[in-house]
């Protein structure tokens, strides 16, 4: 399949949104990367069994780089609560290999579906401002497994970092909302590193891939993306200080239930 300049540039004008999204509005790239490149990818004509594989284990391999820039700004802040990741890690990582593993077993058409249900869910969450009540510690050893696992294999399905399980979560459990949202982020490194190797492995001798692909993750569309989230991810957090984001993320919602909606008719 041969990459054409007009392609390399919707890679790295998508990346500069999601980049400039999840700095101002604090969403994952995930709910913007994976509907956009699965649209890229149909107009490049990626064959149709791999296409939503091909998005989502695309996402998850940004999200590693993404991540690991917003894990240094929030550490440097004193606000990631390290025993707490350390904590949820090892479900965090089991479950993103068993929720690629999943995702592998379901159709491309199955897999939109479950992630436009999932879109829809956080754009209703978004728009609304539903936020669990703070009523109790983090659990013991076997509910942050637990817990992590949960996220993990969800993340991985639809290919997102996490942040949109885990905040809550953590706020569920009493944590302040800056040390969850720093912590949330640092945990969403090892679920895009076990999500992205789970789909590299899991598509590795799957049939209809393009050139440059390494299993379910194409190289140029991971090059592209990665490259601008990085650089515009700054500039979103800068703008986040001087907009109304309760507004935009309304209207961010609704643009999301859009794409929810669309994907679940089409």
């Amino acid at each position: 399949m041969e990459l054409i300049l007009p392609t390399l540039l919707f890679y790295l004008l998508l990346g500069a949104f999601a980049g400039v999204m999840a700095g101002l509005l604090g969403v994952g790239g995930g709910l913007i990367i994976v509907p956009a490149l699965a649209w890229i990818f149909q107009h490049q004509q990626i064959a149709e069994t791999a296409l939503m594989h091909l998005a989502i284990g695309t996402s998850l391999a940004t999200i590693i780089a993404t991540s690991i820039s917003s894990v240094r700004a929030h550490h440097q802040r004193g606000a990631v609560l390290w025993p707490t990741v350390w904590r949820l890690t090892p479900g965090i990582v089991t479950g993103a290999w068993l929720g690629a593993a999943v995702a592998d077993a379901l159709s491309s058409f199955a897999l939109q579906k479950v992630f436009a249900v999932f879109v829809l869910l956080m754009a209703a969450q978004m728009g609304f401002g539903a936020k669990p009540a703070p009523h109790r510690d983090l659990p013991k050893t076997a509910g942050m497994l637990a817990t992590g696992g949960v996220i993990g294999a969800v993340s991985a399905i639809v290919g997102i970092g996490g942040g949109s399980l885990t905040v809550p979560f953590l706020s569920w459990c009493n944590v302040p909302i800056r040390q969850a949202v720093a912590t949330s982020a640092a945990c969403g490194l090892p679920i895009a590193l076990a999500g992205a190797l789970g789909f590299v492995v899991t598509g590795l001798n799957a049939p209809g891939l393009p050139a440059w692909s390494l299993g379910y993750v194409y190289g140029p569309a991971l090059l592209g993306v990665a490259l601008t989230s990085m650089l515009f991810a700054p500039l979103g957090a800068r703008l986040a200080h001087t907009l109304p984001t309760e507004m935009l993320k309304k209207i961010f919602a609704a643009f999301l239930a859009v794409i929810g909606v669309k994907m679940l008719l089409g």
